[in-house]
């Protein structure tokens, strides 16, 4: 029997992505280990490779196809002494995996083999919690309803309710002919349409990226206690350090951004206040070892966090090379999920967008967001007298189970003492 290549789950929680492209064609013959297509996921490009050998004997999703639920049988491939004529009949419904995994599986012949990305990830114990895949719906009492995607999509056209379908497909799946043999009874009530205002409006659908940021961003803000915590901070040795170093430095190709610094003060920071580098978990806290710090980056459609790993063993330098790197790959969508995934804490600067100063959503399950303002000169009071200085406001937004407010002050004392102070930054 044909193998079945299957869309692989490159992520803990991708559940579709886009088959972006294949890099082999019809009988091209395939070896273990070869890269035979690119995946796109919400947030990253990969190369898969193949875990079979054999012929490519048929492509059943072509390139550029997106919303591929993982699962779904991609391609065809014959072993050794098999000819076209073991196509002929072949099942090509998807088996239902109950927990899909990046790590392929061994397979007896004739089952589906996922492929497998060119560099494994690492998995990320977060977000692992079962949800409807696509090709899944739900019936009554919440029960899931299986469906192929192409009975899925049958059904929409034909405006029948996939609870109301009994599946002869494996597992009870519901596949092609059930959609065909289905009675009138199935049809759907047509839906009801809202008046709309004069001017109408554009829609614009929903991406993998954008869906993930909004389920995400709206369970931090719901379920996590969370409070802010601001503090101003004088930049202006920093810009002078700043200036000296670049300037010495230039014939090395160092450029240290204040974003550089504000990443080195905050890793000191937090191994001076381990309590701020943790994670809240039901069975208790993590006090993380390492600085792994999640830098957000704007990208097209959406944000991306990749992340510094051991910030704080990381001088200036160092972490200035690896963030033009990360955001460089980031913004080409070509970061590794272990390269956006697991951080301790997060920055996001919108300093040079000009923002004065705002309060980030948490990133689950850190426990804590740094926000970072604009730089800009304001009056101060130094002494007894009216002076102007450049100031930076920043705000800790704290999961107060974990972290409660002695703890963010303390925090941001130091984070405070090492921004106006940078040579301790050496030290």
């Amino acid at each position: 029997m044909p193998i079945q290549i299957l869309m692989p789950a490159l992520s803990p929680t991708m559940e579709e992505g886009t088959l972006a492209k294949w890099l082999v064609k019809e009988g091209d013959e395939i070896n273990a280990g070869d890269v035979i297509a690119e995946i796109e996921t919400d947030k990253a490009t990969m190369e898969v490779d193949a875990v079979e050998e054999g012929v490519l004997a048929k492509i059943l999703i072509p390139g550029g196809s997106e919303n591929v639920a993982i699962n779904t049988v991609i391609a065809l491939i014959l072993e050794e002494g098999e000819d076209a004529s073991a196509l002929e009949g072949a099942d090509v419904a998807a088996p239902a995996v109950q927990s899909p995994s990046p790590s392929p599986q061994p397979s007896p012949q004739g089952e589906g083999v996922r492929a497998q990305p060119a560099s494994t990830p690492q998995i990320s114990s977060a977000d692992t919690s079962p949800s409807p895949r696509r090709g899944e719906g739900r019936g009554e009492g919440g029960a899931r309803t299986k469906a192929s995607p192409l009975a899925k999509r049958l059904a929409k056209e034909a405006g029948l309710d996939l609870a109301t379908i009994i599946g002869t497909g494996p597992g009870g799946r519901i596949v092609k002919r059930d959609i065909k043999t289905a009675p009138a009874s199935a049809a759907t009530a047509p839906a009801t349409t809202a008046p709309q205002a004069p001017g109408g409006f554009d829609l614009v659908p929903l991406d993998g990226m954008r869906k993930v940021i909004a389920a995400r961003m709206t369970e931090s803000f719901r379920d996590v206690p969370h409070f802010p915590l601001n503090i101003d901070c004088k930049l202006d040795a920093l810009l002078t350090a700043r200036k000296d170093i670049n300037e010495a430095a230039a014939e090395d190709g160092i450029k240290i951004s204040v974003n550089d610094f504000v990443i080195r003060a905050s890793a000191l920071a937090l191994k001076n206040v381990p309590a701020a580098n943790a994670s809240y978990t039901p069975e208790g806290f993590k006090l993380w070892h390492d600085v792994d710090i999640a830098v957000a980056v704007a990208i097209e459609g959406g944000l991306i966090t990749p992340v510094v790993r051991q910030a704080q063993a990381k001088g200036l330098a160092a972490i200035s090379a690896e963030v033009k790197d990360l955001a460089g790959r980031a913004k080409a969508r070509k970061l590794m999920p272990e390269e956006y995934q697991g951080g301790t804490f997060t920055i996001s600067n919108m300093g040079m967008m000009g923002i004065k100063s705002f309060a980030s959503i948490i990133n689950q399950p850190q426990a804590c967001i740094l926000s970072i303002g604009a730089g800009e000169k304001r009056p101060v009071v130094i002494g007894d007298e009216l002076g102007i200085a450049t100031i930076m406001t920043v705000t800790l937004t704290c999961d107060h189970r974990v972290v409660d407010g002695a703890i963010g002050a303390e925090f941001l004392k130091y984070f405070k003492r090492y921004i106006e102070n940078p040579a301790m930054m050496l030290l």
